[in-house]
Parts: C-alpha cells; structure tokens; sequence
C-alpha cells in the first residue's frame, strides 16, 4: 500500500460523482485535499461532511502552493485555478489516472458500458458488502445504505482485498484501469464527439478489457468482436441464477444489471448465493428511478437516462407498475448527442402515454456550426410522428414546463399516475418543483 499522507491533492471541479468520491477517497487514505467547484451541491455537502472544504465559484487563490491538481474532461484550458498550475509547470493529473493509481492498490472489478454501468456497480458494492468482502468502491452516482451509519455514499475505501470501480469510457479514461475482472455491459454509441464510429469505439473496449483474465458480457447480444477470456460468464434478464435472487427495483435493465454483478462476484471467487440474497435489499440509485415525491394522487419520480436505450428502460420499468397515466417530460442533454439521436429519442418516448420535451442542456456544448440550430424540437417532432395522436407538448423553458405540467397533473389525480422527468441535466428541478408531499424516508427507489 503506497503512503498518502504525503500527498496534496486539489481537485478542480471537486462537485462532481466521480472527482468527489476521488477527492473523499484520498482524504481518508491520509493525504491532504482541497478543491473548488462553479456550484454547489450534495456532492460539495458531503465532502463537508467528511471535514473537507471545498471552495464555491473557480479563482487562482483556491489552489494552494505545491499541490498536484487534479481535473476531469470537463475542466476547460481557460479555468483559472488550471492555468495558474501551468504556469508553475505542474502537470494535471487526469481524475482517470488518480483512479487507476487508486485501483491499482487493490485486485479491481472494473464495470463498464454505455448502459446500466453505475447501477451495476452499485449492486455490485452492495452484494459484497453484504457477504463481509468490505471492498473499496468509486460509483458515477449516489447510492443510498452505502454511506456512513446507513447514509449516501458514491465512494469509500474498505478494509477487503478488492475494490469496484465504474469504468468511464466517455473520455476514453477506462483505458488507464487494469482489472482482473471486467464487466461490459453494453456497447453502443453514445458520445459522438469523442468516438468518431462505432468501430472505433469497439477498438477501444477490447483494449479496456485487455489485462482482464475473466470477464463478463451479455449473452443476449452478439458480442463476438470483444473476444473472449478462458474465465469468461454471460448474462442477460432471464439466466438462471440463485433462487434467492428477488428485487425491490423493476425493468428488465435492473434484472440484467444484477445478473452482470452477481457474475462479476461469482468469477472473483466470492459467496454468489449470499450475494444474490442481499440484493432485495437494494433500493436503487439517486436519479435512477428515484421516487421524488407525490403530487396529490400522482406519483413523480425522476431518471438519468439520457439515450433511446435508457430512456426505453425507464419507461418500460414504469410500465411495469401499471399507471393508469404515464406523464414522460425529457430533457435532451448535448446538442450533438441530440442532432444523432433525435429519431430515436422520440420512439422511445412514445412508450408514454403523455409527453412534454424541454430544450436541450447543453453543459460543454454550444449550439454552433455543425450543431447550429438543434434543439429539443427534433425531439418533439419525432416523438409526435410516433405517439399516435397521444399528446406531445415543445415547452422548451423549464419554468413554462413547470407551469403547464401542473395544470395537467391537477386535472389528471387518477390513483396510480406517473409523472417521470428524464435527463442527465437539471431537469430534476422540474419533478422537484412539481411534488407537493415529499418522499417518505426509507421507501424504495420504485
């Protein structure tokens, strides 16, 4: 075990799932953090928690002399605290290689894919948890019971020999990770501005699980192009697996996503039965079809999905609740993510019986040359196209969104109503607005 103590780590950007569990991992492991970000949030809280002080808004006078500086993909070259890190000649550390310099402390299960992977590790941690493994885990979202005295938590360093770690490969970062154990999900394209085919894309997963000496993919895909492992189990929704195995979240994603974890811990040599048993226990993941509250007899809950594939899953779970009316309200995320997709985005949507479409949330992006004029209307429009008369409504401004929503949840208190807000951006807000009775403590994700 390499000494931390001596290390000091400021971390631009410290607010987000994957820099803040790095920055809170570390701090425990003894060395010395600090770190900023534009905005506050629960991440910031926690890390405040944890006795750390993390700065609101980006200066130079936030990075402190002779620290390493560790930033993510979104940090631009016009960041103060970044440039003047350069000007002292100091080299940033990617949070991806922090990462692989953490994981490499321990034997890593790495899980990747472009669907289901923050889940899948979360179940995962969870499962072993359960059956005494105490492993160390890095998770790209909050997971309820995983914290301190039953808390939130989206990292922690256990006592155990291995840790879980979600595999990014959005930036191509998974490539820096040596697991033993490699789990791909799935593989299909989804950031267009960093994976210029699919066949690049590929390239790159077969190089991800590379050092793996066993590995686990879905049997229901053809997945003949990652080659194989001598160790190597298949998983879908419906293999057989420990009887025990019950779940409190639904969907068939949520299904396959255990089936993936139990296989990741079966080739670890590990306790699956007991494993699988603790799974009921799991209540899912903060914006994973987290119930937000009620709205007199409407139910709202709020999704991350932020590609057709997800946005069908999520629906599709709903539907297995039987709503009498299903409300979908979507917020696109990524301009060039929308003008690839937008087809698709509407067919999925089309699994709602009501559909309200917000403009996009742009985060890194701007609206300009080759992206120039997309916006969240392609969506409606392919939406409208396949909704078969079912309302379709373009309130591109989340306010306007807000009021309209109101007006038909109001009118509509038909017993066992949904209303689901969809996206990886702030469309949350919309939901939370929206709920007038809160979640109770303690109720399941679904």
């Amino acid at each position: 075990m390499n000494d931390w103590s001596g290390r000091r780590l400021h971390f631009i950007g410290i607010g987000g799932a994957g820099m803040s569990g790095l920055a809170l991992v570390c701090a425990r492991l003894g060395a010395s953090v600090t770190g900023s970000d534009r905005s506050d949030s629960s991440y910031m809280e926690r890390l405040r928690e944890a006795g750390l002080e993390p700065s609101v808004g980006h200066d130079s006078a936030n990075l402190p002399e002779g620290a390493e500086v560790v930033v993510s993909t979104a940090i631009g070259e016009d960041n103060p605290e970044l440039a003047l890190a350069r000007e002292r000649v100091a080299e940033p550390i990617h949070r991806g290689a922090l990462l692989a310099e953490l994981c490499a402390e321990k034997r890593l299960i790495a899980i990747a894919g472009t669907h289901g992977k923050t889940t899948t590790t979360a179940m995962a941690v969870w499962a072993l948890r359960a059956i005494g493994a105490d492993p160390a885990f890095f998770v790209g979202g909050e997971v309820p019971g995983l914290g301190p005295d039953g808390g939130t938590a989206n990292a922690g360093w256990g006592d155990g020999e291995w840790v879980v770690a979600e595999a990014d490969e959005s930036d191509a970062s998974f490539l820096r990770l040596r697991p033993e154990v490699a789990v791909v999900t799935n593989v299909e394209m989804d950031h267009h501005t960093r994976w210029g085919s699919l066949a690049e894309l590929h390239e790159a997963f077969r190089s991800f699980i590379g050092p793996a000496r066993a590995l686990v993919v879905p049997a229901d895909e053809e997945m003949g192009w990652l080659g194989q492992r001598s160790e190597e189990l298949r998983f879908d929704a419906t293999t057989p697996g420990p009887p025990d195995l019950r779940l409190a979240v639904p969907g068939q994603h949520n299904r396959r996503n255990a089936r993936a974890a139990l296989a990741a811990i079966e080739l670890a040599g590990l306790d699956v039965a007991g494993a699988a048993g603790a799974l009921h226990g799991f209540a899912g993941v903060q914006r994973r079809l987290q119930l937000k509250g009620c709205r007199g007899a409407v139910h709202i809950y709020d999704d991350y999905a932020h590609h057709p594939t997800e946005v069908r899953a999520a629906l599709s779970a709903l539907r297995e609740l039987d709503p009498s009316h299903l409300i979908a309200a979507f917020q696109p995320h990524l301009y060039s993510r929308t003008k690839a997709l937008a087809t698709e985005f509407g067919a999925a949507l089309a699994l709602a019986d009501e559909i309200v479409v917000l403009d996009v949330y742009p985060a890194r992006e701007e609206p300009v040359g080759e992206l120039a004029g997309v916006s969240g209307l392609q969506v409606a429009q392919a939406a409208a196209e396949r909704a078969g008369g079912r309302p379709v409504w373009w309130l591109p401004q989340p306010e306007a969104a807000r009021r309209a929503i109101a007006d038909i949840l109001d009118r509509d208190q038909r017993s066992g109503s949904v209303l689901v807000t969809i996206g990886a951006g702030d469309v949350f807000k919309l939901g939370e607005a929206l709920a007038i009775e809160p979640a109770q403590a303690g109720e399941a994700a679904v």
